[in-house]
């Protein structure tokens, strides 16, 4: 997991960095209604954050979870668009140093522990049962995904 720490240490900067070089303005742009603006992609990796925490909390007491995140959902239920961005950087930081504190503290033992991120709306094409591990790798993975969308 020190691999995955470190990596997500870069990202925290890079991200951070980011987005307060950025106009407000710049950040609410929205290429369509459809579209995410740069504020609500920031807020959809806030929730991304919050849902892989509680998966690695859970998954240490609890096999199998089921901890499904349906993105659109959370999105539009916290209203990224309209929220202060500075509040947003801040936030989106925090969480994710807590959530470097938390893979550091996971044992090595629940690495292989099993996890159910998928539902019903939204299957996962088979891979709906992964691990610990494979949730912690994706996340840098995932961060880099919508980073790069966005430059």
């Amino acid at each position: 997991m020190e691999e995955v720490v470190e990596q997500l240490r870069l990202r925290i900067d890079t991200v951070e960095k980011y987005f307060s070089a950025h106009s407000e303005a710049d950040l609410a742009l929205k290429a369509s209604p459809e579209k995410w603006s740069k504020k609500e992609v920031l807020g959809h990796l806030i929730d991304s954050a919050q849902s892989n925490i509680r998966r690695m909390v859970v998954g240490q007491y609890e096999e199998n979870a089921h901890i499904i995140y349906r993105q659109n959902e959370w999105v539009k239920a916290a209203d990224y668009q309209h929220y202060d961005t500075k509040d947003l950087i801040q936030m989106w930081v925090l969480l994710n140093k807590h959530f470097c504190r938390v893979l550091l503290n996971l044992p090595k033992e629940n690495y292989e522990t099993i996890t159910n991120w998928g539902n019903e709306t939204t299957p996962m094409l088979g891979q709906d049962l992964v691990t610990l591990e494979f949730v912690a790798k994706d996340y840098t993975r995932h961060l880099d995904h919508h980073f790069l969308s966005l430059e």
